[in-house]
């Protein structure tokens, strides 16, 4: 294809919405200028939803494609076409770019389709009803075309008003936050609320269409002179919606005492709007989501089941929420006693675990509850409206994220308020205070010897949640009359499995962009592939069965999966110290993402999305002197005292955030790009130090592995999205690769002396052999990959293939080449993924041969192993279900990766 004009191309970048970004970074590539020939390799990419049905009720979907090499400059633009070849609105920008300043991965917004999608270069539709952003004056309105959004940019009023057409569907949008302090005897079962309510700090539009608008809101709750608990707010909107998109973060910053009940209890944490009501009570309507798509559905004055029949025609009417008849033309002896029905205004649905909610209802305030029915798990959907408009809203994940809560007041009024509960004031109050008081582990001496009998790294004053985060995304529609039973039942499933539309395998394994050759499809082609890819579907449905059998859910916990089993209890190790959360060690994360990268399955997409939003925000400090650091596995998420840069690790972010866009998981990497600067707040081996330290910022202690790999991840990240630090970040890469290989054992020194104003590692002295079986199972090997196929630097390829060589070699030949062996080592079959990676590297048949060696029979995984579940009941166990007791997380993570990778590199020399 001809090369289109420059200034087209940026004028077509500014239509569509993205010309800050791409402004951006065509002012800051590399030197080396992006290809201006004619593009190769510019097949059409095929588009899918992840799960049947297409869009759906939902706003839009947002899809990150990637690209090889050189194929696209970074001025291109693209065009979506359905299965029939007609033209799809679609608004494309740049999200990352290879060094040579060609596009490596783009995101392509969408607000419609059902089908496939075609995308291609070329010039983009526009919509027929385009997004809009007005920023002049006190507020910044949007407009899809169809509904209205004034967003305030200062107050407590975050949505001011929702409009279709000439008709207010909602005002007063703002987020609530309810406050358990100390009652007066000290008894925390008291209750005594405060509420602050959500103060605006700064609002940003971060894109403005034709397509989609993202603006983003900025502040803290506050309540007088007291401001706690920031969060962060994006409402996104699409081009002809009638809905947006809410993802809604807080970071908790309140203090809890542990053994008292003073301190920050949070008793409820919503978000509120009121909806305006004109219609006859007889003509508003109440929908609130039961179990699946199944719906309470009533209207605040009903006028069915009554002593007097108001006609079949009226009862059917109400029943799907149409306008009714004219009482004139009912049944005379109900129209004439229409004010003896009570109205119902109050309503509340209380999901306060994963397996049951309740409903209720009253006439008003100050009249008592009736119970309205209930069931196990709710959809988290409700609306409140009628004939003449309505909001619909939904909470995604509502019961998975217990305790959640709908409550509707005041709907006999003329104005009704919605509040969506992420932590229901119905009940217990978040107790976020650390769970046991020390045991006298007050010395390092003492708090190793806790280490090694219940593997949990205590320290006091270390078990806090201050800084920790949470992420809740929600759902609202501007209805012109009350939805029918269709139409509430897709916006129930759009709550439910927020429709992703997603690049195939194909494209993902083909653009090389994760390791190179790391993961490639599916392959059942031999008996021994086939055994392995069973043995991988086998592991992941066990870890999402076991997740339903050991209810791990919650609105801390949903997302993470347990480390250890205990074969005595036949249960996992929820309450022994470093046994019980897994706060990605040794990488699940990572062999989730690889797994659906490729495969393109989408029960493997939403478990790792889960998993992602967790370990992203609550295994991880966004405030104070930890942040920038992620906490080890424990018993509580941020419980364990090694506060670690492998956890924080950008690695299990950069899946989600180049798959989907997402722009809160982009936050989270952007903030670990300075993260190096937390080694000078905390001594990572302060427990095992024997000589005084005084941290030195010209001289900090990092280890080439663990610590390397999480700084190196949030380094390459920040340089290859164009961020703006990304000239810091290169410099970083680039000078830690060159100094790690400058050493005189390179990656086998094990640490350096790392500088943090020059970003270089000091070069030792004398060799040192600082081998540890963690340095490479917390993303090493797949970053390296990515590194050497990215920097031309051959003496980094060649330190990190012989550390590649020698781990998984014999004592002897590590001595021989070392002049000392590496020690007791474990985790063999994990790490024979790096001698398959170096034998496809350096040609060397016995590192491919050794690779299946180690994978076959060393230690971790073997064929020998049951390779099934077991079945337990009670009183066995506490509910009914399964059980592998030779299954472990470590273990799962490690042969998960090790078998992808090994597949992919060397399936044509398995023995």
């Amino acid at each position: 294809m001809s090369p289109i004009p420059r200034r087209s191309l940026l004028k077509a970048a500014a239509v569509a919405g993205a010309a800050a970004q791409f402004s951006r970074a065509l002012g800051s590539r590399d030197a080396a200028a992006a290809p201006r020939a004619e593009s190769a390799g510019d097949d059409p990419v095929i588009l899918d939803w992840l799960e049947d049905g297409g869009l759906g009720a939902a706003p839009g979907s947002t899809v990150g494609v990637p690209w090889p090499k050189g194929v696209h400059r970074d001025d291109q633009t693209f065009a979506l076409s359905d299965a029939d070849g007609r033209a799809v609105p679609v608004q494309s920008w740049p999200l990352a770019y290879w060094p040579d300043g060609s596009l490596k991965w783009t995101a392509h917004a969408v607000s419609s389709g059902t089908g496939k999608l075609t995308l291609t270069t070329g010039a983009p539709a526009a919509p027929q009803k385009k997004v809009t952003v007005d920023r002049r004056g006190a507020t910044i309105d949007i407009s899809t075309g169809v509904i209205t959004a004034r967003i305030g940019r200062s107050g407590a009023t975050l949505v001011k008003s929702v409009t279709r057409g000439p008709t207010e569907i909602a005002r007063n949008g703002r987020l609530v936050l309810l406050r358990q302090p100390e009652s007066e005897d000290g008894d925390q079962t008291t209750v005594r609320t405060e509420r602050f309510d959500g103060a605006i700090d700064e609002v940003t539009v971060e894109q403005a269409g034709p397509v989609r608008a993202v603006v983003r809101v900025d502040g803290k709750h506050r309540k007088g002179h007291r401001s706690w608990l920031p969060f962060s707010i994006r409402l996104y909107f699409y081009a002809g919606a009638d809905s947006f998109r809410m993802v809604h973060t807080v970071t908790y910053d309140g203090q809890q005492e542990p053994g008292r009940a003073s301190g920050d209890f949070i008793r409820g944490i919503g978000v509120r709007f009121t909806v305006p009501l004109r219609d006859e009570s007889y003509d508003r309507h109440i929908r609130l989501g039961g179990e699946g798509t199944g719906m309470l559905r009533e209207a605040v004055k009903g006028i069915t089941g009554l002593r007097r029949d108001p006609g079949a025609a009226v009862q059917a009417a109400q029943f799907a929420g149409e306008k009714l008849p004219d009482p004139a033309t009912w049944d005379q002896r109900v129209t004439t006693r229409l004010q003896y029905i009570p109205e119902w205004g109050d309503y509340t649905l209380s999901q306060l675990s994963a397996d049951g909610f309740a409903l209720r209802k009253r006439t008003k305030k100050g009249y008592g509850w009736i119970g309205a029915g209930g069931g196990r798990r709710a959809s988290g959907f409700g609306y409140v409206g009628g004939v003449g408009g309505g909001l619909s809203f939904g909470l995604r994940d509502f019961w998975e994220k217990h305790p959640a809560q709908l409550d509707i007041r005041d709907a006999h009024t003329d104005a009704a308020e919605v509040t969506l509960w992420l932590w229901s004031p119905e009940a217990q109050p978040m107790d976020l205070r650390f769970y046991h008081d020390g045991m006298d582990q007050d010395t390092f001496p003492e708090q190793l010897e806790g280490l090694n009998i219940t593997y949990e790294d205590y320290e006091p004053e270390f078990g806090t949640p201050y800084g920790i985060a949470r992420t809740s995304e929600l759902l609202f529609w501007a209805n012109e009359s009350t939805p029918s039973a269709e139409k509430l039942a897709q916006q129930v499933e759009a709550v439910r499995v927020l429709p992703q539309l997603a690049a195939p395998p194909k494209q993902l394994i083909g653009a090389k962009v994760f390791g190179p050759g790391l993961f490639s499809a599916p392959d059942r082609s031999t008996p021994a592939k086939a055994k392995i890819e069973d043995h991988l579907d086998f592991l992941f449905t066990y870890y999402k069965d076991q997740v339903e059998m050991r209810r791990w859910y919650g609105f801390w916990d949903y997302g993470d999966i347990m480390h250890t089993y205990d074969t005595v209890r036949h249960q996992w190790r929820y309450d022994v110290g470093g046994y019980a959360w897994d706060n990605s060690e040794l990488s699940p994360d990572l062999w989730l993402w690889y797994a659906y990268l490729r495969s393109g399955r989408a029960d493997i997409f939403r478990f790792a999305e889960a998993m992602t939003r967790h370990t992203g925000e609550v295994d991880v400090y966004h405030l104070g002197k930890w942040a920038g650091l992620g906490t080890r596995h424990g018993v509580q998420h941020w419980a364990d005292s090694a506060k670690q840069q492998r956890i924080a690790n950008t690695t299990y972010r950069r899946y989600y955030y180049f798959l989907t866009a997402d722009e809160r998981v982009g936050d989270l990497m952007h903030a670990n790009v300075d993260s190096d600067e937390t080694f000078l707040v905390l001594d990572p081996i302060r427990k095992i130090r024997t000589e005084p330290y005084t941290p030195d910022r010209h001289a900090l202690s990092i280890g080439f592995g663990t610590d390397w790999s999480g700084l190196v991840s949030a380094w390459l990240t920040e340089w290859e999205r164009r961020g703006p630090k990304w000239e810091k970040a290169k410099a970083r890469v680039l000078s830690t690769m060159e100094t790690i290989a400058a050493q005189p054992n390179g990656f086998v020194q094990g640490t350096g002396l790392y500088d943090l104003d020059t970003g270089k590692f000091a070069i030792a002295e004398e060799p040192v052999v600082g081998v540890s079986h963690l340095s490479a199972v917390f993303g090493l090997n797949e970053l390296c990959a990515e590194l050497i196929d990215l920097v031309d630097m051959p003496a980094f390829d060649e330190a990190y293939y012989d550390y590649c060589r020698y781990f998984n070699a014999t004592k002897a030949e590590q001595a021989a080449r070392y002049g000392s062996n590496f020690g007791s080592l474990i985790l063999f079959q994990g790490h024979s993924r790096l001698d398959a990676y170096a034998a496809v590297q350096t040609g060397d048949d016995k590192l491919a041969d050794r690779a299946w060696d180690k994978f076959y029979r060393s230690d971790g995984y073997q064929e020998s192993a049951p390779w099934k579940t077991e079945k337990v009941t009670g009183p066995t166990a506490l509910v009914a279900g399964s059980e592998a007791t030779w299954v472990s997380t470590n273990d799962t993570a490690l042969y998960g990766l090790a078998a992808i990778e090994n597949l992919a590199l060397l399936g044509h020399r398995m023995p």
